[in-house]
């Protein structure tokens, strides 16, 4: 059992909750622990309370019980990941180090992939998270890490660089744009069956502007309507009269006429000026499971029992879309991307100069996934050196500067606008320019661990 409370303090130490500076503690026992069973036992634990918000959300969306079941797979599979690499790194502290840190880069690729759980997360209310502008989020996890590790060892010398880490000076940022993004607040199943949101994003669009008239860009987000193009047309003077000459950066839901009479689901975001659309970009990270169905062809059937316990019908894939490019100046993604260093880099490194996160997290709920999500979401700021306006359709809507502060934020839950300052940022971080050289430099250590006789301390 005390794997498993290690584990569930472990998740104590990560967002959204408020105990990040003692993360080498529980780290530092875990480091020291057995093999493939101590991992499964405290991965377990782990997993169990950072993921707790998909049953909690999943049963009050569907209104059935059955909705938790998605959670136990998945629990056991994140657990498991961890037992393999606790097994190869058995009395190994330094090369398990390592191995964790390429784990959590290898959960960010292929067809599952979830970057969930990431221990440099610990930093984010931390003034240290801005050296994820040297390394990304994997840097921070690998001193974290190498910070447990040294604890673990009874060198106590490190909780001085460790104190530091949270009382960092941070450097003063003077936005001189505005923006207005809007909140719509609107339940995401009565829009997929059809709700039509125009009139509140107008409303509050109008509202906004007319009380933050130097806001230079509007931000709607999400999926906030369905077919904007067509809506475009029909209600274009409208909408330029509305926006004047200011940009409208905007997430829509796009059905396109695809081969054999079917039709092709994209998750959008578009550019919008004077009613034209001037660019798009469709998401390319999609959520397994939820926006496509992995193997559909084989596992079709299990699908449909699903689809039909929750009486979804027969859901289609969403298609993801094939170019990473910036929307002009403005680097757009799409919700679930955020917690994907690589897209937020790929925008920056292409010439974005402000980040554009256009989300839809009501599906979490009332539980602390969306405040979770979030939180991952900021370090993508800090790793670019841009600022992140993020737009929710209930929350969190925000600004957040180039070192990961909130500077401006809507409460969760209800419909508005926020005038969220900003500013443009042409230079590139070390991150933006060398990429995850700090997985590189875990897998290196733990190779090093590996060629150490067992049991022997390196440090």
């Amino acid at each position: 059992m005390r794997l498993v409370f290690a584990g569930l303090a472990l998740a104590l130490s990560l967002p959204p909750f408020p105990f990040g500076f003692l993360i080498p503690i529980p780290l530092a026992y875990l480091l020291r622990q057995g093999g493939f069973r101590a991992g499964l036992l405290a991965g377990i634990g782990f997993w169990l309370l950072h993921l707790i918000w998909l049953p909690q959300s999943f049963v009050l969306l569907f209104g059935t019980p059955l909705g938790a079941v998605p959670f136990i797979p998945l629990v056991l599979i994140k657990a498991l990941m961890w037992a393999v690499v606790f097994g190869l790194t058995k009395n190994r502290p330094l090369s398990r180090v390592g191995g964790l840190v390429v784990l959590e880069y290898l959960t960010s690729l292929g067809t599952l992939a979830f970057p969930w759980g990431f221990f440099g997360y610990a930093l984010v209310e931390a003034p240290g998270r801005m050296l994820a502008s040297f390394g990304g989020v994997y840097l921070l996890s690998l001193i974290v890490l190498l910070a447990a590790l040294l604890l673990s060892s009874k060198k106590y010398w490190v909780l001085v660089p460790w104190a530091l880490l949270w009382v960092w000076p941070i450097p003063k940022v003077i936005p001189d744009h505005t923006a207005l993004i809007v909140q719509g607040s609107i339940n995401p199943l009565r829009k997929v069956l059809g709700e039509n949101a125009e009139e509140r994003y107008f409303g509050l669009t109008k509202e906004g502007l007319r009380q933050a008239p130097q806001a230079d860009l509007v931000v709607w987000p999400e999926s906030a309507l369905f077919q904007v193009p067509a809506g475009v047309e029909v209600k274009g003077e409208e909408l330029k009269t509305i926006l004047s000459d200011r940009p409208l950066v905007a997430g829509v839901g796009i059905s396109e006429a695809a081969e054999q009479g079917r039709y092709a689901f994209y998750n959008r975001v578009v550019l919008i000026e004077r009613t034209e659309v001037l660019a798009q970009y469709d998401k390319s990270r999609l959520v397994p499971f939820g926006e496509f169905w992995p193997w559909r062809p084989v596992l079709g059937p299990v699908y449909q029992i699903f689809f039909s316990a929750f009486k979804l019908g027969n859901l289609s894939d969403s298609q993801a879309g094939k170019i990473l490019a910036p929307l002009s100046q403005y680097g757009a993604y799409i919700c679930y991307e955020s917690v994907f260093p690589a897209v937020a880099r790929g925008m920056a490194r292409q010439g974005a100069s402000v980040l554009v996160n256009v989300s839809n997290d009501a599906w979490f709920g009332p539980s602390f996934g969306a405040r979770q999500h979030f939180q991952m979401g900021r370090l993508r700021a800090v790793e670019t050196g841009r600022f992140v306006l993020r737009a929710g359709n209930d929350g969190i809507t925000a600004s957040i500067d180039p070192y990961g502060r909130v500077v401006a934020r809507l409460p969760q839950y209800q419909p508005g606008f926020l005038a969220a300052p900003y500013a443009l940022v042409s230079q590139q971080t070390p991150y933006v320019r060398f990429g995850d050289w700090a997985v590189l430099l875990s897998a290196f250590l733990a190779l090093i661990g590996l060629r150490t006789p067992a049991g022997k301390r390196i440090v």
